[in-house]
């Protein structure tokens, strides 16, 4: 009997897709898809982080047209299509990684399990940071930038390059513009009550627990969804468990229209409705940007030069400025001062908004 041992299709454990669908068997089959390499991306989390990282597979895919392509993540739901072998990090799936022999290899991680994992990887190339003397470091020249950035607060500061563009520099690629991709797996499956005749234009309101230094403060989201609303646009609140008890405020006290929280797909389902997504950052923005999305993004604690916005976005500062810099805690607050991200009026981002939407108009 004949095996396409080398096969996309092929599993070894189990029938593959073309024989369970239309019972071929290798002799012959029409579907043969030829696979001869294996490509390794490690890439944990977090799902914004996973989401951005997503460009890469432009120029792999490009430069290794018959590869296949592992890719390992807290997060596998957000991974597209493209990636052929989405694993997530159990022991099962390390012990996988392993005992297979890759062409090229790119961890994108500093933390050490990521590393430590990279050290035991079988690749002919490998990029990106291992685990040298128990701590993060940069495999060759290509990811020193990256490294210096995540190790000195001045050098991360005065960085001018994107996310994408670091990334791309650390795999041994430059970056043209590769958009993100994000699979909208459940479109078409709801029924969201939504005027269509109208702009939609969502609000996600929260930015999870660890950086609250980025959030904007309850009467500003108030005044925009009201002066939105007052616009004519529709407003859809957006958010996680997290946010679900000030979003029924909001919806009670402004007209907006909240759904309620759901999951990672059905969440990329909702913001494939807007024609514009206000947000701060967190895994939203990442989401509305990987469905093109317009975007504005309010921005504080972060260096705004790592944000690739594709044309389609503009980011929001403070007029006066951030003391913290990844700092958890307002420091402007702990010293008897008012929060930096309450300088940015609702005005400014509802101007922001329309002009976005005038955007999405000519598209």
């Amino acid at each position: 009997m004949i095996l396409h041992t080398d096969c996309r299709h092929f599993r070894g454990d189990l029938p593959c897709k073309p024989h369970k669908q239309h019972g071929v068997h290798c002799d012959g089959c029409a579907y043969y898809d030829k696979a001869d390499q294996r490509l390794l991306i490690i890439k944990l989390g977090a799902i914004g982080d996973v989401i951005r990282t997503t460009p890469l597979l432009s120029p792999l895919k490009a430069q290794h047209p018959n590869a296949l392509i592992y890719w390992l993540t807290y997060s596998p739901d957000v991974l597209p299509e493209s990636v052929d072998v989405k694993l997530d990090f159990t022991l099962q799936n390390l012990l996988t990684i392993e005992s297979t022999e890759f062409d090229f290899a790119v961890n994108l991680d500093k933390d050490r399990e990521a590393c430590a994992l990279m050290n035991r990887v079988h690749a002919a190339v490998k990029k990106g940071f291992m685990l040298k003397d128990g701590k993060c470091a940069p495999i060759d020249a290509d990811a020193k930038h990256k490294f210096y950035t995540g190790v000195f607060d001045d050098v991360s500061k005065a960085n001018t390059a994107s996310y994408p563009q670091e990334i791309f520099e650390i795999a041994g690629f430059k970056f043209h513009g590769e958009e993100y991709a994000l699979d909208n797996h459940e479109a078409g499956q709801h029924i969201w009550k939504l005027d269509r005749t109208k702009p939609i234009v969502g609000l996600n309101t929260g930015c999870g627990g660890r950086w609250t230094t980025r959030l904007w403060a309850d009467e500003n989201w108030t005044a925009l969804a009201k002066k939105l609303i007052e616009q004519g646009c529709e407003v859809v609140l957006l958010g996680g468990e997290q946010e679900h008890q000030k979003n029924l405020v909001y919806a009670d006290t402004t007209g907006a229209t909240y759904f309620g929280f759901f999951s990672l797909k059905t969440f990329i389902d909702l913001i494939d409705q807007c024609d514009a997504v206000v947000s701060q950052v967190t895994m939203a923005m990442h989401l509305a940007l990987g469905r093109k999305k317009q975007l504005v993004l309010l921005n504080n604690i972060f260096n705004k030069h790592e944000f690739e916005l594709y044309g389609r976005g503009e980011i929001i500062e403070p007029p006066t400025g951030c003391d913290c810099y990844y700092a958890p805690k307002c420091l402007r607050e702990k010293n008897g001062g008012v929060h930096c991200m309450k300088d940015i009026s609702p005005d400014t981002v509802f101007n922001a908004v329309m002009r976005r939407l005038a955007e999405a108009r000519k598209h």
